[in-house]
């Protein structure tokens, strides 16, 4: 059995401390020379260590000052109504959305069936990335039954909010009918856009989103950094 390199044990041991709140985002953590004292190796083991929690966003390197603790694990809500920037607000920290691709197109069989729509009907897709404190926590994909928002991509192109833009659509509300939700590993674009290494494990979500009356609006596929985020069970409301 091979055994666990020690630089990435160190990176283990002090990743869980963060995330257990020894250390809050903001703080800096002990010196190489300490941290090579407490685990018993070289400062170039250290560095290594630290070099992959840089990597991962965890920690942030300031030349002259040490290394600073990036963020922690993002407690987000899967519930009925899921709202990105408010589960993000509600953290105390900035949301904010990044768009990679806008277009109309046909859609495709998997699209069309969760969106009750024919075969080969106009769909409105929205891909992006979703930011809290400017560090990515996840990629998104929303497909959009075009009929019914027609207006939709426009309106994504002057706000990023889904919520928003739905209701600028004439959508006011609308509420999760179904989540799957299961871990896969992160292929190239997505370790490039969350800031990984290629398959390192990201939280999958794909879900339907219903008007109030039961139309799907919305079908969307979110893929979380699986170690900047939380996903927990809301109550149903």
């Amino acid at each position: 059995m091979a055994r666990t390199p020690i630089w990435k044990s160190i990176a283990v041991t002090l990743e869980q401390e963060i995330s257990s709140g020894h250390y809050r985002p903001g703080d800096k953590i002990p010196t190489e020379a300490a941290l090579s004292d407490r685990f018993g190796v070289n400062r170039h083991t250290i560095r290594h260590a630290l070099s992959d929690l840089g990597e991962r966003g965890i920690v942030r390197s300031r030349r002259g000052a040490g290394v600073f603790v990036q963020s922690l694990p993002t407690e987000y809500p899967i519930g009925r109504r899921v709202r990105f920037h408010q589960n993000i607000r509600a953290t105390g920290r900035l949301p904010e959305k990044r768009v990679l691709r806008l277009e109309t197109r046909p859609g495709d069989a998997k699209e069309t069936e969760a969106l009750g729509i024919s075969p080969g009907d106009t769909v409105v897709v929205y891909e992006g990335l979703s930011l809290a404190a400017d560090a990515p926590i996840a990629q998104f994909q929303s497909v959009f039954p075009h009929a019914r928002v027609p207006d939709m991509a426009r309106v994504l192109n002057e706000v990023t909010s889904v919520t928003d833009a739905l209701k600028r659509c004439g959508i006011p509300d609308y509420v999760r009918a179904e989540t799957r939700i299961n871990a896969v590993p992160a292929n190239a674009t997505q370790a490039l856009h969350l800031r990984i290494r290629e398959g390192d494990p990201v939280i999958r979500t794909t879900g339907i989103n219903t008007e109030l009356g039961g139309e799907p609006i919305e079908f969307g596929t979110t893929w979380f950094a699986g170690d900047r985020v939380t996903l927990t069970l809301a109550s149903e409301d």
